[in-house]
C-alpha cells in the first residue's frame, strides 16, 4: 500500500506517518509540503492508493489545492486531514471531490478507520460530521449543451484549459491576462454551468469534443 502525505508542517507529517504506521507496517509511505510536491509525487509514482491532504497550506486558497489533485489525478482518492472542524467545510471538501474528511484533532483509532474505509471505496465522516454528507438542495439544470452555449468564446478558452488541470495563474499567463480576470472568468463558468467546483466542470464535460464545440461557437 502505497500512502501521499501532503502538508506544510513537517512536525505533523510525522506524527501523522508515524500514526499509519502503526496500523500499517508495510504501508510506503511519501511525503509532499505542497501542490506542486504532491502533484509531482504523484506522476511519479502511479501506484499511490491514497493521498492524505491538509487544506490549509502556504500559497494555496480555499478549496483550489484540494481541486487541482482532482483534476489532474482523478483516480486517487483524497482523504482531507485537516484543522478545520466546521461541518460545512467538510460537506464542501466531499463537494470538490474528497472521499473523506478527519479532523487533525480526531484520535488515532478514527484517522486509522477513514483510511481503510476510504481505501475499501467508501466516503467517510466521523460521528458528529456526518450530516455534512447530505447534498445541498439543488434545482434541476438545464442540458449541458444549453449551459454551453451561455460561454462566451474566452470563456470556453478558460473551461478548456481547466479541462486540462491547470492553476489560474497558468491560464492567466497563456491568455496573458491577470490573475483577478481569470477568476471572474472562472466564477462566471461556474455560474452558467449550474456547477459548484472545477470538479464537476471535468466530470460534465469529459465525453465532449471541444474542438467541435469551438467551431460552433466561430460560426
Amino acid at each position: 500500500m502505497h500512502l501521499l502525505i501532503v502538508d506544510d508542517h513537517p512536525l505533523f507529517r510525522d506524527a501523522l506517518a508515524a500514526t499509519i504506521r502503526l496500523a500499517h507496517p508495510d504501508a510506503v509511505l511519501h511525503e509532499a509540503d505542497g501542490i506542486e510536491a504532491a502533484c509531482a509525487a504523484l506522476a511519479a509514482n502511479r501506484g499511490i492508493d491514497l493521498t492524505l491532504f491538509d487544506l490549509s497550506m502556504r500559497g494555496v486558497t480555499g478549496f483550489d489545492g484540494l481541486i487541482t489533485l482532482r483534476a489532474r489525478f482523478p483516480r486517487v482518492p483524497i482523504l482531507v486531514v485537516s484543522g478545520h472542524e466546521d461541518p460545512r467545510i467538510a460537506r464542501e471538501a466531499l463537494e470538490h471531490g474528497a472521499a473523506g474528511f478527519v479532523p487533525k484533532a480526531m484520535d488515532k483509532a478514527t484517522l486509522t478507520r477513514a483510511i481503510a474505509e476510504v481505501l475499501s471505496g467508501a466516503l467517510f465522516l466521523p460521528p458528529g460530521l456526518a450530516d455534512a454528507s447530505a447534498p445541498a438542495p439543488r434545482s434541476r439544470k438545464a442540458p449541458l449543451p444549453e449551459r454551453l452555449a451561455r460561454l462566451t468564446p474566452q470563456q470556453l478558452r478558460v473551461l478548456t484549459m481547466i479541462r486540462q488541470g491547470k492553476l489560474n495563474k497558468q491560464i492567466a499567463h497563456e491568455l496573458q491576462v491577470g490573475d483577478s480576470t481569470v477568476k471572474a472568468h472562472v466564477s462566471e463558468i461556474l455560474r452558467k454551468l449550474e456547477v459548484i467546483s472545477r470538479t464537476q466542470i471535468v466530470i460534465d464535460t469529459a465525453a465532449l469534443d471541444f474542438d467541435q464545440i469551438h467551431n460552433a461557437h466561430r460560426g
